[in-house]
């Protein structure tokens, strides 16, 4: 399976939108800080989804990163 998740800080002002085929991993990676994009701060995970094919995956995770997508995953997911 390959996942889209998004990550919320503690303080509720950023959103971190990503793509994994480990997502267990994946959020141990962003929680033990080796992630540059996360390590500034505390992050948790707040919603993801599994899809079957990897073009899938990123084609929505390019999707939720830009444009209307963006907006969506504001209003609708997290």
């Amino acid at each position: 399976m390959y996942y889209v998740y998004i990550l919320k800080n503690k303080d509720n002002t950023k959103l971190y939108v990503g793509f994994s085929e480990n997502l267990k991993e994946r959020i141990k990676d962003h929680t033990g800080k080796s992630v540059k994009t996360t390590k500034d701060g505390e992050y948790k995970l707040v919603w993801y989804c599994a899809f079957e094919t990897k073009n899938k995956a990123l084609e929505f995770e390019r999707y939720l990163k830009h444009g209307s997508g963006f907006a969506f995953s504001h209003k609708r997911l997290v």
